[in-house]
């Protein structure tokens, strides 16, 4: 009994032996989470510590830095204000010649800028009530952390001992305006002097009224070169006079004492121009060498050509991309295989800001050595015609006879009114339906606003009636329009609806869907509408003030069917001498037209007059 009661206490024993071992392991564990928990507690407060001290640390840095680089400013002279290569000129150090100063482990770099202040109450250059307004000098004193890339600036105002302090100075107010004559916001402005090594580089921004004006500036005769940008954008700039170019159209500027130097330049954003170049089957003719020659003139006497350059065709074609808004002549380089048979829109192209446009070139072998190319135009709008004979004629012989295949589709009255389906030229002044709000027949006439006392409608539209091209090889190319530009608060945009049953009428825009609108003159319409036959456009006025309307004033669709050129013909296989045009067209008056010499490839322009 006694051995057994022994074992049971043994046992008791053991077990509450176990009992105790097992609470050790999980309080040890238990133990141990507190403890990290704690830790990582420990360590994120030191963390943030470690943060604050170190912005801490910074801010003292700077206030140190700030303090005393902004001392030596304060004690140096007035004259003295300015950077090395800055305006006012000076002995401060700009960017380029930047300070590093090494504090512990970080290297910071301090320079400065100095700009004029204009005081309101004496006037301003802008108003034209102060010639200089350089009244006093602001000091923008930068310090960057070169580890961190922060940059901090501080600001203090140097005023001298007397108002307008600068002598022998003058100011250079520039104006920069987009395509369509309006104030640019944010044009970035490059200006250095002299234009060789220069001592003062200067990089503005024009405010919203598209302006910046520059005071302070050291009188100089055509020694400020000005360089207008943007991203995205064109760029326009001075030019100083050399032997190609004498004559600058904008010479570097000249800065007289007491006097604000004035002048505008244009930038708006680039372009892109696709040139084809096809056999008169549209097939891609390749290694065509072609000229490609902009309106615009940087110099004159002799005339000196902004963009003026030569490329080669790869592909069928050109590709100009990024290119500024201008009107392109592109033309054939001499010793080739090749005449022009034509080209669509005929000769040039006005290439409008932000858009993509096709010009197309319809080339012939060059089989002969004499050939003519006579283009024939509406006088007053300057249209291809289409259907106008075309006889050639040496003494009183007919040799050829030749009808205008146009691609223009050209629209410029609405007076004949709604309910016509089918366009024709002997109904050419009506149209499809309206909104009920557009007026087609106040003079002068177009499509404007209805208007009821003083008061005009603020919207509306006019769908126009079908025009049939002739077959579903059709390429349409360009829609522009007149006005190119209306008034304020007003807008005039289109959609383009193509088929080929003549019977659906989905209208789309610049995209190929119904989200988006024609809003430029002078854009290309895209391919997604080429190999339909029928055509309608869809205009849409619109005005944000009750007493101003935009005013339509024509329309012109252009397309090319096959490879068949707009008011334009060929006369080919041609020997050297004396010809007689006679051109005819119902509704216009005849011309005969000598020509005492044809020789080699030429071109005649026939302008017709009803």
């Amino acid at each position: 009994m006694k051995e057994k009661t022994n074992k049971n206490l043994i046992g008791v024993e053991l077990g509450n032996t176990q009992r105790k071992s097992g609470f050790t392991i999980i309080e040890l564990i238990v133990t141990v989470a507190i403890f990290t928990i704690l830790l990582s507690a420990m360590l994120g407060t030191f963390s943030v510590l470690a943060r604050t001290v170190k912005v801490a640390r910074e801010k003292t840095v700077l206030a140190s830095l700030a303090s005393n680089y902004l001392e030596i400013v304060k004690n140096m002279p007035y004259s003295d204000v300015g950077t090395l290569s800055g305006n006012p000129n000076g002995s401060l150090v700009d960017f380029t010649n930047a300070i590093s100063q090494k504090i512990e482990a970080v290297t910071y770099k301090i320079y400065y800028e100095v700009t004029y202040m204009d005081d309101p109450s004496d006037g301003t250059v802008l108003a034209g009530t102060d010639s200089l307004a350089a009244d006093y000098k602001q000091v923008k004193m930068n310090i960057l952390n070169t580890v961190t890339g922060q940059l901090n600036s501080f600001f203090t105002t140097i005023v001298p001992q007397g108002l307008e302090g600068t002598t022998n100075a003058g100011a250079l107010l520039i104006q920069v305006l987009d395509s369509q004559g309006n104030p640019l916001a944010g044009a970035d402005i490059h200006i250095t002097y002299p234009t060789t090594t220069p001592t003062i580089v200067l990089d503005r921004q024009t405010n919203a009224s598209g302006q910046w004006v520059e005071v302070g500036l050291p009188i100089a005769a055509n020694k400020y070169r000005v360089v207008v940008s943007k991203t995205g954008y064109s760029s326009d700039q001075t030019y100083h006079a050399t032997v190609l170019n004498p004559n600058p159209v904008h010479p570097d500027a000249t800065i007289a004492n007491g006097t604000v130097t004035q002048m505008t330049l244009s930038i708006d954003t680039l372009a892109n121009l696709n040139i084809k170049t096809l056999n008169s089957i549209c097939q891609p003719v390749n290694n065509v060498n072609v000229n490609v020659r902009g309106g615009k003139l940087i110099g004159t006497s002799p005339s000196v050509y902004k963009y003026n350059n030569n490329y080669g065709s790869t592909a069928g074609g050109i590709n100009l991309t990024s290119i500024e808004w201008d009107t392109y002549t592109p033309t054939l380089l001499t010793g080739q295989s090749w005449i022009i048979r034509g080209t669509s829109p005929i000769q040039k192209i006005d290439v409008a800001a932000g858009t993509t446009q096709t010009y197309t070139m319809i080339l012939d072998t060059n089989t002969t050595s004499t050939s003519l190319l006579v283009v024939v135009k509406d006088s007053s709008s300057q249209t291809a015609l289409e259907n106008v004979s075309v006889d050639l004629k040496q003494g009183s012989t007919t040799l050829q006879t030749y009808v205008t295949g146009g691609s223009v589709w050209p629209q410029n009255s609405w007076t004949g009114g709604a309910g016509l389906t089918d366009w024709s030229t002997t109904t050419p002044t009506r149209y499809f339906q309206d909104s009920g709000t557009i007026d087609t027949t106040t003079i002068p006439t177009g499509v404007r606003l209805k208007k009821t006392g003083t008061i005009y409608d603020s919207s509306g539209w006019l769908e126009s009636a079908t025009f049939d091209t002739g077959t579903n090889a059709t390429n349409y190319t360009i829609l522009s329009w007149l006005p190119a530009s209306q008034s304020a608060s007003t807008t005039i945009q289109f959609q383009i609806a193509v088929n080929n049953d003549n019977a659906s009428w989905n209208y789309v825009g610049p995209d190929g869907t119904a989200a988006t609108y024609f809003t430029t003159p002078g854009t290309d319409m895209g391919s997604s509408l080429d190999g339909n036959r029928y055509i309608r456009y869809k205009t849409f006025l619109s005005t944000a003030i009750n007493t101003i309307t935009p005013v339509l004033t024509s329309v012109n669709v252009n397309f090319v069917t096959g490879c068949f050129t707009p008011g334009q013909v060929i006369f080919t296989g041609l020997s050297a001498g004396a010809y007689n045009l006679t051109v005819s067209l119902p509704g216009y008056q005849t011309q005969n037209i000598s020509l005492p010499s044809v020789n080699g490839n030429q071109l005649f322009e026939v302008l017709m007059s009803p």
